[in-house]
């Protein structure tokens, strides 16, 4: 369910851009005229419609899916308030001066922010965050430390690899490449991940005590 609930302002930011990309004189039209206060010029048109309504959507889905754990007493993890305050910085400006530029920028902001994380728990405080999260999985010290790192190092080349995307080619090849590109690459990293762990694993046996005493 969790993870229903964390994909679903994507899934929804890429429906509705796809939507009102087939129907951009639509888009226009009521972007304009839902959304004409908030922008500088008060009229949005048809090439930049598609992407601002899908933007102003995950805004609100981001912001509902706080509220929604919040309302069930869940904890709203720290990923998630950063991501929250990026869409809604990134996302007004823009709403506000029409330009994708902002809004392509989220995901970029967002790799850094948990490579930074990633690597600031381990240099400042000693805290391996990988660890941390999977505190059951008996591993060698060496072994968290350099995976600690091949997840510093992965989110920061995806967040150059957004901008080259997104700086590369169209809007909609980055909204493409956003949805089922970084999802893919993802999948094959912690596929990696899990092959490495697997490698340095203790025996069954040494792992449960031989099942003595």
């Amino acid at each position: 369910m969790k993870i229903l609930l964390d994909f679903l302002p994507l899934a929804l930011f890429f429906g509705m851009f796809k939507y009102a990309e087939s129907n951009r004189e639509w888009a226009a039209a009521f972007a304009t005229s839902q959304l004409g206060f908030m922008v500088s010029g008060g009229v949005i048109g048809s090439e930049e419609a598609p992407v601002l309504l899908a933007t102003v959507v995950v805004m609100l889905a981001t912001l509902l899916q706080v509220l929604y754990l919040k309302a069930t007493k869940q904890k709203v993890d720290a990923i998630l308030w950063v991501s929250l305050a990026l869409v809604v910085v990134l996302g007004a400006a823009t709403v506000y001066f029409h330009s994708e530029t902002f809004i392509k920028w989220k995901p970029t902001a967002l790799y850094w922010a948990m490579a930074l994380g990633f690597w600031a728990a381990e240099a400042f405080w000693g805290k391996n965050a990988l660890k941390a999260m999977l505190k059951d999985v008996p591993l060698p010290e060496f072994a968290w430390k350099r995976m600690n790192w091949m997840w510093v190092g992965f989110f920061a080349a995806m967040g150059v690899l957004n901008l080259w995307v997104a700086y590369s080619f169209s809007t909609s090849t980055w909204t493409n490449f956003k949805v089922f590109g970084t999802t893919a690459l993802m999948l094959v990293f912690i596929v990696g991940q899990g092959f490495y762990m697997n490698r340095h694993l203790p025996p069954a046996d040494e792992a449960q005590g031989d099942g003595k005493p």
